[in-house]
């Protein structure tokens, strides 16, 4: 049972921007991967595109599926961005990131973070 007494520690809600579309086996794998990182640096990921797939279908459902990306994406307190290659969907998500005037931060594949 957990310690009521314990003090809650903030964790911001961190939307998790990486590519998707192409080799989907790979990059589920790779989302996972930063989402994990995202929760050893004291955040609550968010990552869509782990959790759309599972009942959504990309060939048919894609423009809905981005839709609700960017409601998700409005929750956050952050958007992180991994990888070198940014497919259209998270241009998308960058410029509304941007457009809201959000904390973005970006990362290399291996979890390094650098600047844009």
């Amino acid at each position: 049972m957990a310690n009521t007494n314990q003090k809650k520690q903030y964790r911001p809600l961190v939307y998790v921007c990486s590519p998707y579309s192409g080799d989907t086996d790979k990059n589920t794998q790779d989302a996972r991967r930063y989402s994990r990182f995202a929760v050893d640096r004291g955040t609550i990921p968010l990552t869509p595109h782990l959790m759309l797939p599972q009942y959504m279908k990309e060939d048919s459902e894609r423009e809905l599926a981005l839709f609700m990306d960017l409601i998700f994406l409005g929750k956050c307190d952050e958007l992180w961005v991994f990888g070198s290659r940014v497919s259209s969907g998270m241009k998308t998500e960058i410029d509304r990131a941007k457009l809201r005037r959000m904390t973005i931060r970006y990362f290399t594949e291996e979890c390094e973070e650098v600047q844009a």
